[in-house]
């Protein structure tokens, strides 16, 4: 059936009760508002989808719905016919699934479910954005950031012997707190900047940094000293994980992973552990970050260590045209400005 008038029979007994749907959630919505209004845009997306998938109606209906609900509804925003159509856009998303999400989408707003179901390629990736975005109270920038960057197909890909070295549910949660590859792509300081634009730079970096690095992570320190047997041992940036509740060390390679990088890195985990580690600590562990890797060799590097260490790439200048590279910056810059970062706040 085709909508002709706006004031076709069928067409007004809808509408009427669309209107009376939202006037209850008017209600309701003084008392939880965003879980009221989201399941009313679940139920007017569900009765679009069917008027126009099932019943033929074409889209003239979300233009007069448009202007009805609105002519109803004066002081209310979302009933503009983009808007409707995301409404119809959620629900054909979420139509087989809706059990799985219902809970979750009601915990972030609108603005935040348009963007994971439009841009997620399946009903389980969207259930991980849900998932990160209330558990880390992502800004709908910083949704859209961590969802162009895939962080859904990085999250938890690092090769790590976690599995044998560290308990569960422990070692589950350090798996997923690992990425790979990370993005330190927004490292793009020119060597002509002045003092100003790095100062200013320096500051958005060790953020963002900190961001890629994902959630728990605090900064301790670069070229952490460590004496060990009378000599001065220096790890390249130490951290402590405030949710695995121990101190992380990362080793930044500026080549390709090599096999005696995973001996090194145990060697400081074990230094970790005895110089700060205290009882209520869990094991320390080790991330290194290269270049380029081979998975089988990785692999093979991690069997025979006993300390928990992980293995991962980063990219620096991804889709950044090569005449820009060379102006990169290199990891010892990388590890500089994080030196006068943590100077300038002393």
């Amino acid at each position: 059936m085709t909508v002709k008038k706006r004031y076709d029979s069928e067409y007004t007994e809808w509408l009427r009760g669309l209107k009376s749907k939202i006037k209850s959630t008017q209600i309701k919505a003084a008392l939880s508002a965003n879980k009221e209004v989201i399941f009313l845009y679940w139920e007017i997306g569900k009765e679009l989808y069917e008027k126009q998938e099932n019943e033929g109606w074409g889209n003239s209906v979300v233009d007069s719905l448009e202007k009805d609900l609105i002519a109803e509804f004066p002081d209310l925003k979302g009933f503009s016919r983009r808007n409707l159509f995301y409404m119809k856009g959620f629900y054909s998303f979420y139509k087989s699934d809706f059990e799985k999400v219902q809970q979750l989408v009601a915990q972030i707003p609108w603005g935040h479910n348009i963007l994971i179901y439009s841009k997620s390629n399946a009903v389980d990736e969207a259930l991980f954005y849900l998932s990160e975005t209330i558990e880390n109270s992502w800004s709908r920038s910083i949704l859209d950031m961590q969802i162009g960057t895939d962080l859904y197909s990085r999250q938890g890909k690092a090769i790590t012997n976690f599995t044998n070295t560290l308990p569960r549910p422990e070692s589950d949660l350090a798996n997923q707190s690992l990425k790979d590859p990370y993005l330190f792509d927004f490292l793009t300081i020119k060597k002509n900047a002045d003092e100003r634009s790095i100062e200013d730079q320096l500051t958005k970096h060790i953020t963002q940094f900190l961001l890629e690095l994902g959630t728990g992570f605090a900064f301790i320190g670069r070229q952490y000293k460590l004496e060990v047997g009378n000599k001065d041992f220096y790890v390249d940036l130490l951290f402590y994980h405030t949710k695995l509740r121990c101190y992380v060390v990362v080793e930044l390679k500026a080549k390709s992973f090599k096999p005696e990088y995973a001996g090194k890195l145990s060697f400081y985990l074990s230094a970790v552990d005895d110089k700060l580690k205290t009882d209520s600590d869990n094991p320390t562990i080790g991330i290194v970050l290269c270049q380029e890797k081979n998975k089988i060799e990785a692999e093979y590097a991690l069997r025979g260590i006993s300390q928990p260490i992980g293995v991962a790439e980063y990219q620096l200048s991804k889709a950044i045209p090569d005449e820009i590279k060379s102006d990169l910056p290199t990891i010892e810059e990388i590890e500089k400005e994080l030196a006068s970062i943590m100077a300038n706040s002393q």
